[in-house]
């Protein structure tokens, strides 16, 4: 019986367990110690063009503090991608502010330079005032069109806070992912492409905006010998056991980016003559993705065996992910879902062992944000009909990848 083969787990190297034992013995299992600073200067080195780095709790938590950092409060707008997990908009509603979401390109399915133009002179024409921020997203590794946006973001002088949760590796014109903006937004939950069990980190400008995320990531505490509280601060600095997981994932790293790259080279080869099925690439040499999720779209004309069933029964619990609590369903349907042929194709791929997920469902089409501003073209909502994710962690191998596309031809009639 083949082992479930599942979308994307970073593999354990055998270095985290020292920098484990080392915080145990040194009585270091707090949040703050050697392997905090360690691990942020191996981020810092990573990530370069003389960026600093702080190591945070979640991914989540460092979205929430730049757009602190950047001065969102109640009653402010800031532009965020449509077409992401809801990690990326969430924190600008945890600050009382409204997200102005903006809709995809087709090529990198991020963030549309042109309607983020459209979006910031509509917001200055109707409230008087520019959005705090820009939140571009890097959906599935895939870098955005990050000169397009920058200079849309320099024109109106707007903070751009790149959510590079899901890019961490990925490169545009040979320079790395979240030191574009003013601040970058890394993530190192279970399924990215190095873990630290749960974690994040942010990437910041310089020294003196590093001890400002660092001030509020710290219960923002003043200098008094006792505590006085002036700002409303956070708990969200990473653990000194969590820190030595992510120092010994960063010696794979580079490993494990090169390994997704291989395991969408071999989708690619795979997939190359089953008609109606295209992969997600990079749109041209200056985009390099690290492939953290391969993805792919089922033309609307594919026949899928099972198709004529699909949403006929209820999910129990959540597709994809360690998921946690979820609510029981309502409906079978909702007024924004994949084609039926994608969902057939899921539930096929589950049958046989294989985790598959559909694509983001985008922001403006979820039932919280129904009253959000909008600025669409169709774009993020067509690819989530049609779009789904396939296996391509680091513990998926070349004759995994072999199988899923023997059963995904399989499954075409």
């Amino acid at each position: 019986m083949r082992n479930r083969i599942y979308l994307c787990l970073a593999h354990m190297s055998g270095e985290e367990q020292k920098f484990i034992q080392e915080a145990f013995d040194t009585n270091w299992v707090v949040p703050l110690g050697p392997n905090v600073n360690g691990f942020e200067a191996d981020l810092e080195a990573f990530v370069g063009e003389d960026k600093r780095v702080v190591a945070l709790s979640a991914g989540t938590a460092a979205v929430h503090l730049a757009l602190i950092a950047c001065g969102v409060q109640a009653g402010d707008e800031v532009i965020c991608q449509s077409f992401t997990f809801c990690a990326s908009a969430n924190p600008i509603k945890y600050l009382g502010a409204t997200p102005v979401f903006v809709d995809s390109e087709p090529d990198t399915w991020n963030m549309s330079p042109e309607l983020l133009v459209e979006a910031i002179e509509d917001r200055i024409a109707k409230t008087g005032r520019k959005p705090k921020a820009i939140v571009p997203v890097y959906l599935y590794g895939m870098p955005a069109k990050l000169n397009e946006i920058m200079a849309v973001a320099e024109k109106y002088d707007i903070p751009v806070v790149e959510d590079a949760a899901e890019g961490f590796g990925s490169r545009f014109d040979g320079r790395v992912c979240g030191t574009f903006g003013r601040y970058g937004v890394l993530s190192f939950n279970g399924n990215k492409m190095i873990t630290t069990s749960g974690g994040g980190a942010l990437v910041c400008a310089d020294d003196e905006a590093k001890r400002e995320i660092m001030f509020y990531a710290t219960q923002a505490r003043e200098a008094y010998p006792y505590y006085q509280h002036e700002h409303v601060g956070y708990n969200y600095r990473m653990s000194n056991i969590c820190a030595g997981i992510g120092r010994g994932q960063m010696t794979v790293l580079d490993e494990h980016i090169a390994h997704h790259k291989h395991v969408c080279a071999l989708y690619k080869e795979l997939l190359a003559d089953v008609e109606g099925v295209t992969l997600h690439e990079n749109p041209s040499p200056r985009y390099d993705s690290n492939y953290w999720l391969c993805t792919i779209l089922l033309d609307e004309q594919l026949h899928v065996r099972g198709e004529e069933r699909a949403y006929c029964q209820a999910v129990q619990g959540a597709v994809g992910g360690a998921a946690g609590v979820t609510h029981g369903g309502g409906a079978l349907h909702t007024d924004c879902e994949p084609n039926p042929n994608v969902e057939a194709m899921r539930v096929a791929l589950d049958e046989a062992g294989i985790e598959a997920r559909p694509l983001w469902k985008p922001m403006h089409r979820q039932p919280i944000y129904a009253d959000a501003p909008a600025y669409v073209n169709g774009v993020s909502e067509a690819l989530f009909a049609r779009g789904m994710c396939l296996p391509s962690g680091p513990c998926v191998t070349d004759d995994d990848v072999r199988y899923i596309v023997e059963q995904i031809k399989a499954s075409i009639v």
